[in-house]
C-alpha cells in the first residue's frame, strides 16, 4: 500500500491543477496503527515530506446507510475505529480535517461541496 500511494503521489505532481486521492500515504500509518503494528521511520519521514493540501476531506461512518458487502468487509464498529485511526494521524500531520457533510446528500451537491471547499468553479447549469 505504501508503495503504491508514494506511486500516486508523484504522479500526481506532474499533473496540472487539483488531483483529489481517495488515499494517501498517511492513510498507510493509521492502518498501521490500527493494526497494532510499528510504523517505519522512513514511512513517518515520507508522510511529512510528500505533503498534499492543508485540507483533507474525511467522511466518518454512517450508521444510516452502513452494510457489508463483498466490498466493505469491515464491521461497523472497525469502520470507526478506521475513521478515529485516520482522524489521528491527519491530525499529528497537521492537516485540516473537513467532514464532508451528512447526513447523505446528492452527489451533485457533494462535488459542488468539495469544489468549494477546494476553490474550484462549479459550472452553473441552465
Amino acid at each position: 500500500m505504501f508503495a503504491a500511494e508514494t506511486l500516486s503521489y508523484r504522479k500526481a505532481i506532474e499533473l496540472p491543477g487539483p488531483v483529489v486521492f481517495d488515499r494517501a500515504i498517511p492513510d498507510v500509518i493509521g492502518y498501521l496503527r490500527l493494526s497494532r503494528i510499528p510504523v517505519p521511520s522512513s514511512m513517518m519521514e515520507a508522510a511529512q515530506r510528500c505533503r498534499y493540501a492543508k485540507k483533507v476531506f474525511i467522511a466518518p461512518p454512517w450508521p444510516a446507510i452502513f452494510e457489508q458487502d463483498a466490498e466493505r468487509k469491515q464491521s461497523f464498529g472497525e469502520a470507526q475505529a478506521t475513521y478515529d485511526a485516520m482522524v489521528e494521524v491527519y491530525s499529528e500531520l497537521e492537516y485540516e480535517l473537513v467532514p464532508l457533510p451528512l447526513p447523505l446528500v446528492s452527489i451533485k451537491e457533494r462535488v459542488q461541496f468539495v469544489k468549494a471547499e477546494i476553490s474550484l468553479p462549479t459550472r452553473q447549469q441552465a
